[in-house]
């Protein structure tokens, strides 16, 4: 296989660990804080992230480098899983997998912006029919109000999308791997504090099926999975890998029934679907004029 169907295959692995976060979710904070689980998730997977930089003997990234880490870290680290985990206490994982996705589009927003590209009219309004969407399905599944849990769930969206692009493009400096590990062993001193904090006021007294959604979140969500997807953004590309997040939702809700026995009409999938489907007419190919033009840099 060639960079492209390797970064495809790696992508694809990484959308199916992504696929069970939600149900994971559910199934920790029944019995867990949302909060200790957020950051008790990064700090379990900094032990092999840091086994791994160790025994392959990575070099420091550079001090810009490690400025653009913290974009990662605060988006896809602690951002996100935060934002779910207190998500995932008041609504289904089915009804979380719908809103979640907008991921692929807030994601391609976030690096065209970043990029300086300018992406196609085209491009907007499919963007603004996919969310336009979204918060209708939301509307109608709370009697006509969007609930704080939509709002945490849009939160984790933009939190992921800038983590991701951020990634995604550091990912070829770094290696795709590189930076997931770098992220989650530099995330550790910053989350080690507030975790014994929560875990002294709250307690870790779990039931087994938490602590299994727990550990699969901390293992594969969070590392395993992971690795697989900016693999796959660093072999394959942003923008074309990522549209792989399309089939998240749906392996969401094939999950949500398998794990959680939640049972759920054809408005979800249909919402998921339609969504999709926005997403795919709106991937035109950028524009190469800057969206902001920036004065060059005057070297002394």
């Amino acid at each position: 296989m060639n960079a492209s169907q390797k970064g495809m295959l790696f992508g694809l692995s990484g959308v199916m660990a992504f696929g069970l976060t939600l149900p994971a979710t559910r199934l920790a904070v029944a019995s867990l804080d949302p909060a200790v689980v957020g950051l008790g998730r990064a700090a379990v997977a900094s032990i092999p992230a840091a086994f791994l930089l160790l025994l392959t003997k990575q070099p420091f990234p550079s001090r810009d480098q490690w400025q653009r880490l913290a974009i990662v870290i605060l988006g896809v680290l602690i951002g996100f899983p935060l934002s779910i985990g207190w998500a995932m206490q008041r609504v289904d994982a089915s009804h979380g997998g719908v809103v979640l996705g907008l991921l692929p589009l807030a994601t391609a927003c976030a690096a065209f912006l970043r990029a300086g590209e300018n992406p196609s009219r085209r491009f907007w309004i499919c963007s603004l029919a996919g969310s336009a969407t979204v918060v209708v399905f939301a509307l109608s599944s709370s009697s006509g109000k969007l609930t704080p849990a939509d709002g945490a769930l849009l939160l984790a969206v933009a939190s992921a999308a800038i983590g991701y692009a951020e990634g995604g493009r550091l990912s070829r400096e770094l290696g795709g791997w590189q930076v997931m590990c770098w992220s989650i062993v530099a995330a550790l001193p910053f989350i080690l504090g507030p975790l014994i904090w929560l875990i002294q006021r709250h307690g870790i007294h779990a039931t087994p099926s938490s602590w299994a959604g727990f550990f699969y979140l901390s293992l594969v969500s969070s590392f395993l999975g992971m690795f697989a997807w900016y693999h796959g953004l660093s072999l394959g590309g942003v923008a074309k890998v990522g549209q792989l997040q399309l089939l998240q939702p749906f392996f969401t809700f094939l999950f949500a029934m398998a794990f959680l026995g939640e049972r759920f009409g054809w408005q979800p999938v249909a919402c998921a679907a339609l969504v999709a489907l926005f997403i795919l007419a709106g991937r035109a190919k950028p524009s190469r004029k800057p969206l902001f033009r920036r004065a060059p840099r005057v070297v002394a």
